[in-house]
């Protein structure tokens, strides 16, 4: 029998194995206080998940207030819901709210990268489906340790299969992300992924247990030991050196199953039979128990005896931990229940009562005849610990920063140059990501309007307006490294301007801020400036923060991960057909470049590849510029200006400019910037823009940037695309497009062992 509360009454001495669930001597004192007892050992098991720190955000809680700080209005609507829901949701006119929301997956992955990632996917998925949207669209960031590393070879084809083989089988495009390699990585990769919904606004729900006899249906997948403590422990504790050793606590997905899911709860939706939802993620049943009840107005009493089980010899600790997929909980009256059941039913997805809503205050939950569980659920879900943990610059980022470098000895000659270009655009952070993107499907569903490899991703909402919105999601982490605040800052401009080039205008932001321990002082001061950095560049970008994830203990032993505070954007455009691609895509064509020129190297890809440097400041920031350069992109989008727009960031003009030409084949021929030549060509200042349009449309465009206070100068033109196309650089150099075509292309294939 399991340990009761009549038990945990009459042995109030009994030993327990609080340390070993990974909770503090003080936080297992305070259970203690709260219930006036000892827990049992149920009980102790849902403490223990729910304030791990994947769950329970202790670490971070304090920190997170100020994003509540920033106005919660749009540029174009409100937000109809935000932080503390499972997702955010905004208003993006006529009828229709997007919900996005990006999340993390990260330890798991590393453990088993195919399931681990799979189930990154699925998870965050049935998050935007609480909401009661259609899941639309995925998106994945991800991190791994260096391209040539034994143990990449292991974790990125996995994790890619995961993540591709989940969300190929929903039917869900992947219309973006990111892939970045850095020695701080191996052994903590990081697997984040997005998803964004559709919805009218009167088809909100969320995630509460009210009215008193209402019934609690568990639905989906059966309760399995696969997943047990799962990411709530897996993603609340660092690594030791050593390899994987916690494969058992990684959950096994089925998309399948989830595809019925989807579909079953979205007709549940339709039918009007749903009073309350709340999906099955990190913390399994402990979670969507508590927090239903916690955000009711009145008790839960769970029967954990009704709970479908794949395996009958789990103890009811280990059901109430187990983080088994493909799982949701619905609040339904009485009367509608019969409809619920038979819906459930059509779509072949198991569905059971497991419990009622009560009109007391505490979450009760029996199994085998006793009460095994009996807490006030704010304590579980909302009112867990919260540590102010202190923090401190870190001892020698004052000699980091004083290595700029822009002192580091650059190419002599043109013909240097030419042979630096191209072993850039092969290095493993620029290079073509092909190989990935190549086994997710991109179009499905029929509303992908840009995918990878455009700046964002694209998705039509509305066939007969054109209203649709895109995405992206970015983060530079070695300038993160260099200055978390302006890191974070750079991060959100980045995102924003890669939005604004397909011509959507930006308008609200997730985040998925991953980060080492938070128990060491100096990462806990990168978290602390990242989110000042965000909420500074948010406030005087006006793009509310919609939601987020918080990912600590990234670390492998000593060894923190770079601070990755990615930022996802979401913008809306009126009509998808006004959007604008990146790649050249007619000869003839004039080539701009907007925004200002510097000499600025610290952080960059050049300084990695041909000097191992990292030092520094990152470049500067003007958002005020930034809004400017957006008006300008969205404008000319809208006006038809445009052939072509493409975000300058990692790899600078020089890779802007191959990957413009390689998008479609055409050559170009530019005069570079009157800056000294390495830096024209690699810098990594903020704010530009690359541009091709046709000449009649120079005057118009160059009033536009002069009303907006816009730096635009003509760089060239494009050329002839074929066989003999070129990328020229006057005076410095010209190289065929086949050879910059073969370094861009080889480099992950032949690190993965596909190629001769």
């Amino acid at each position: 029998m399991a340990d009761t509360v009549l038990d945990a009454q009459q042995n109030p001495d009994a030993e327990q194995p609080w340390a070993e669930l990974g909770l503090k001597p003080d936080e297992y004192q305070r259970i203690r206080s709260i219930l006036d007892r000892r827990p049992t050992a149920c009980e102790l098991a849902m403490y223990s998940v729910m304030w791990s720190e994947h769950c329970s955000y202790k670490s971070s809680k304090v920190h997170l207030k100020k994003f509540g700080e920033l106005p919660q209005e749009t540029r174009i609507g409100s937000m109809l819901a935000g932080i503390g829901e499972n997702a955010g949701v905004i208003d993006i006119g006529q009828g229709y709210a997007v919900t996005f929301k990006a999340e993390s997956h990260n330890h798991p992955s590393y453990v088993e990268p195919y399931q681990g990632a799979a189930t990154g996917v699925g998870g965050i998925v049935r998050d935007i489906l609480a909401m009661g949207a259609r899941p639309i669209g995925v998106m994945d960031p991800l991190r791994f340790g260096p391209l040539d590393a034994p143990d990449t070879a292991r974790v990125l084809p996995g994790v890619v299969a995961g993540v591709g083989g989940y969300g190929n089988s929903l039917g869900l495009p992947n219309i973006g992300g990111e892939v970045v390699f850095d020695k701080t990585y191996a052994g903590n990769p990081l697997v984040n992924a997005l998803c964004v919904g559709v919805l009218r606004h009167e088809d909100l729900h969320l995630a509460h247990a009210s009215g008193v006899g209402n019934k609690v249906i568990l639905y989906g997948a059966a309760t399995g030991g696969d997943g047990i403590g799962g990411v709530s422990v897996l993603a609340s504790e660092t690594f030791a050196d050593g390899g994987p050793s916690k494969r058992p606590s990684v959950q096994v997905g089925d998309p399948f199953t989830e595809k019925l899911l989807i579909e079953c709860t979205l007709e549940l939706f339709a039918a009007g039979v749903v009073h309350g939802i709340q999906d099955l993620g990190g913390a399994g049943l402990s979670c969507a128990t508590s927090e239903l009840a916690s955000a009711g107005d009145g008790g839960m009493h769970v029967d954990l005896d009704l709970v479908p089980l794949r395996d009958s010899t789990l103890s009811p600790e280990e059901i109430l931990m187990s983080e088994s997929q493909e799982r949701m909980m619905a609040v339904v009256e009485p009367s509608k229940v019969e409809e619920f059941l038979t819906i459930c039913a059509k779509w072949e997805v198991q569905a059971t009562v497991v419990g009622e809503v009560t009109d007391g205050d505490h979450l009760v939950i029996d199994w085998h005849g006793e009460t095994v569980v009996d807490v006030p659920p704010r304590t579980v879900a909302h009112e867990g610990p919260v540590y102010d943990r202190p923090y401190a610059r870190p001892a020698g980022l004052d000699a980091v920063q004083a290595r700029g470098a822009e002192s580091l000895p650059r190419a002599r000659s043109g013909a240097e140059l030419a042979e630096q270009l191209l072993i850039m655009v092969g290095s493993p952070n620029l290079c073509d990501k092909s190989w990935i993107t190549d086994q997710y499907d991109r179009y499905v569903r029929g509303d992908s309007v840009l995918a990878q490899p455009e700046d964002a991703g694209m998705l039509r909402i509305d066939e007969e307006s054109g209203l649709g919105v895109a995405i992206a999601t970015d983060c530079n982490s070695r300038f993160a490294f260099l200055d978390p605040y302006e890191g974070a800052r750079l991060a959100l401009a980045e995102a924003y301007r890669n939005v604004a080039v397909t011509g959507a205008r930006p308008v609200a932001i997730t985040d998925c801020l991953n980060f080492g321990s938070p128990e060491e002082p100096a990462v806990m001061w990168q978290f602390v400036e990242a989110i000042r950095g965000l909420v500074d560049g948010c406030r005087e970008l006006g793009t509310p923060v919609t939601g987020g994830n918080v990912s600590f203990y990234n670390q492998t032993g000593t060894t923190p991960i770079l601070p990755t505070p990615v930022v996802g954007v979401l913008g809306v455009i009126e009509d998808v057909a006004k959007r604008t691609p990146a790649g050249f895509a007619a000869e003839g064509a004039v080539v701009w470049l907007l925004g200002d020129n510097r000499e600025e190297l610290s952080g960059s890809v050049w300084a990695d590849v041909f000097h191992d440097h990292l030092g520094g400041r990152p470049p500067a920031l003007d958002l005020d510029h930034e809004q400017r350069l957006a008006e300008v992109l969205i404008t000319a989008g809208a006006e038809g200006l445009l052939t072509s727009a493409h975000d300058l960031a990692d790899g600078g003009l020089g890779q802007a400019l191959v990957e413009s030409s390689l998008r479609k084949g055409f050559g170009v021929s530019v005069e570079l910037p009157s800056i000294e030549p390495t830096a024209a060509l690699f810098g990594e200042s903020a704010g530009r823009v690359l541009l091709s349009l046709c000449a009649e449309h120079q005057d118009r465009l160059g009033a536009l940037c002069a009303e907006h206070g816009i730096r635009a100068q003509r760089l060239g033109t494009v050329t002839s695309g074929g066989p003999g196309a070129t990328l020229e650089v006057q005076g410095q150099f010209t190289v065929p497009l086949s050879d910059l075509r073969t370094a861009w292309t080889r480099t992950i294939p032949a690190a993965l062992g596909l190629t001769a």
